[in-house]
């Protein structure tokens, strides 16, 4: 092993260390929907393996195809950890990054306080078929195995999502030789003799459609780790993080710490956000996000998401009356055409929305009821809603 891994750290400085593991194929934007609200109260810590994301597959140094082992990849995590002086951490990790976060809680005891294994494992089947995909892709690249990898990862529903499209490019951007390498790791993992030697209190998350670590393994998990908690997660296949990202988020706070309020508002918030904005509006929000304006988000979602709109005074439906009108009023047109969307998500009708615009025309304005009238014209029309007569 010559080199570092790729990583990025978010949060504070002197916070508690959580260090986020990705799966096979995927680069660290795996666990973008959790770190904010992870990283208010840890120093989060997320990697790409080898010849993933921004890892260049020379960090494994000179290995020779087939030689790659478990103990390599965790070997490379524990560098990262001590070139970044962290003692010691939490850890998550999903599918093979769980296997990494397995192993170090078996062989390094002493560094992981907490674990967390996400659509994971404690062998990932037969030797050979793993050899047989690293050969695959030694010889054709990443692309020969991504539309199998897109019915593992996602449910049929999910599978169109912006989310889904872009981690399935970063499966086809990784180097065939770190990808290869990394199932050559996964060919020789078996720890299912080892799982009561784990010590540190362990969290096996499993989704209930994850045909590549079916939810038997997850049980097999947590029937072997001593007192390990176990949560199933309906329409979730293998990325769960990526698919149902407000119950992952929500588990994962519980188990790193108790959530204070703070966190509890959040995962609401992005709950409630997803169902009124619809998760492929959200998605492009949290793809956005940088850190000028990650503060934002985190309040718009505490706030606006978590306290207001979960409040239980007024039902969805009439908070988008009332949404749709105070943005009639002040003229924001692209937030308008926003809440259109989330109105009809919500219950409202054409027919509904056309009665709130006539009704702004006379306590707004009939400048910004005409305004208002283009911009749900335009946006009914484009999402094929047929218009009121």
């Amino acid at each position: 092993m010559t080199g570092a891994l790729h990583h990025r750290t978010d949060g504070p400085a002197d916070a508690p260390v959580l260090i986020l593991g990705p799966s096979l194929g995927t680069s660290l934007a795996v666990w973008d929907a959790q770190v904010p609200a992870l990283a208010r109260r840890h120093r989060v810590i997320r990697f790409d393996l080898p010849g993933h994301g921004d890892t260049p597959t020379g960090t494994l140094g000179d290995a020779a195809p087939g030689t790659t082992a478990m103990a390599d990849l965790a070997g490379l995590v524990l560098d990262l950890a001590d070139e970044l002086g962290v003692g010691q951490f939490g850890y998550a990790g999903i599918s093979l990054g769980g296997a990494i976060g397995a192993h170090l809680a078996v062989h390094h005891p002493e560094r992981v306080t907490s674990l967390a294994l996400v659509c994971s494992s404690a062998r990932f089947g037969e030797p050979a078929g793993w050899r047989d995909r690293a050969a695959l892709v030694r010889e054709k690249g990443t692309g020969a195995v991504a539309p199998a990898a897109l019915g593992r990862w996602f449910t049929p529903d999910f599978a169109g999502t912006h989310t889904a499209d872009r981690l399935v490019d970063d499966l086809c951007a990784a180097d065939a030789a770190g990808y290869a390498a990394c199932c050559d790791a996964l060919a020789t993992y078996d720890l299912r003799g080892a799982l009561s030697r784990i010590a540190a209190p362990t969290l096996v998350i499993a989704g209930r459609a994850d045909t590549a670590t079916p939810p038997a393994h997850a049980r097999d998990l947590a029937d072997g780790i001593p007192d390990a908690s176990l949560l199933e997660l309906a329409g979730a296949a293998h990325l769960a993080p990526a698919e149902r990202p407000e119950a992952v988020l929500t588990a994962l706070l519980g188990h790193f710490g108790t959530p204070d309020s703070d966190d509890n508002r959040y995962a609401e918030g992005m709950a409630v956000r997803r169902a009124v904005l619809g998760d492929a509006h959200v998605d492009r929000a949290v793809a956005r996000t940088t850190d000028f304006t990650a503060d934002f988000q985190d309040y718009i979602t505490r706030c606006a998401w978590g306290e207001i709109w979960t409040r239980p005074g007024l039902d969805r439906r009439t908070r988008s009356f009332l949404t749709l009108t105070a943005l009639i009023a002040h003229g924001h047109q692209e937030e308008l055409a926003m809440h259109v969307r989330a109105a009809i998500r919500n219950g409202l009708s054409p027919e509904d929305i056309k009665e709130v615009l006539l009704h702004s025309a006379v306590y707004c304005g009939v400048p910004a009821a005409n305004s208002a009238f283009a911009t749900a014209q335009r946006v009914l029309a484009e999402d094929g809603i047929p218009l009121a007569l």
